[in-house]
């Protein structure tokens, strides 16, 4: 017999061990874990609130004039897809977005912001600095525009603009309507007009006709506070009301 060879009841011994059925025992469930909740960073909740606030505001406008999305996004020539995700609060959108709707549902621009503010007695000739109307649009644009008119309708729109470093009015150059101008109050701001750039700082003052493409932005390491006059108002011929 080989050194190898394992006798055959030897064999038999083994292949019954194998074969044995195991003995069922208790089934152990292993437990569910809440799933990780993701890492916000500070200020998103306060931008994702703001963003349902202006979606909320975009449909309750929408179905007050009985409109689809599809004649929507032709008042406003944005694509339905934009103002799906705007209306469920998918999407911050952009200052010219906001604009391209205020005009549409001819509504100012404060009031997807302000909608639901409560009223209260304010004077029609003064505003004063902590009454102000803000809109927060860092995370989209870099920007906070705090309005300075006193509510009723007007010819033109004073704002105050704070450029975060590296904030901008969009990539791409545009125009429409009307006529701008401005006062830097502090910080450095970059002027396009057409194909020319100018370097705006402290003291600084500007105004051009808006049909001319144009951007603005702060390519400078601090912050840029600018004053901002617009005619006619972002909803034609009505200023934003304090609602």
């Amino acid at each position: 017999m080989s050194e190898n060879t394992v006798p055959k009841k030897g064999r038999t011994k083994v292949a019954r061990a194998i074969n044995k059925p195991a003995v069922p025992g208790p089934v152990l469930e292993t437990p569910k874990l809440p799933a990780p909740r993701p890492q916000v960073e500070d200020g998103e909740e306060l931008v994702a609130d703001e963003d349902a606030q202006i979606g909320t505001v975009v449909r309750s406008e929408r179905h007050k004039r009985s409109w689809s999305l599809g004649q929507l996004s032709e008042a406003a020539n944005i694509s339905i897809g934009m103002l799906s995700q705007i209306e469920r609060g998918l999407a911050t959108p952009s200052l010219k977005t906001l604009r391209l709707l205020a005009a549409a549902l001819e509504v100012p621009i404060i009031h997807f912001f302000d909608a639901s503010a409560p009223d209260k007695q304010v004077s029609p000739f003064i505003v004063r600095a902590n009454e102000r109307h803000c809109m927060d649009m860092m995370k989209s644009t870099g920007i906070n525009k705090m309005f300075l008119m006193p509510p009723g309708t007007g010819l033109l729109e004073m704002w105050e603009f704070r450029f975060a470093p590296g904030g901008s009015s969009g990539g791409a150059l545009y125009n429409h309507q009307g006529e701008k101008a401005g006062l830097v109050l502090s910080g450095r701001i970059r002027l396009w007009l057409g194909e020319e750039s100018f370097v705006l700082e402290q003291g600084d003052s500007f105004r051009f006709a808006s049909m001319m493409k144009h951007r603005i932005e702060n390519d400078f390491p601090e912050e840029a506070r600018v004053v901002w006059v617009i005619t006619p108002p972002t909803s034609g011929s009505h200023a934003p009301a304090r609602q």
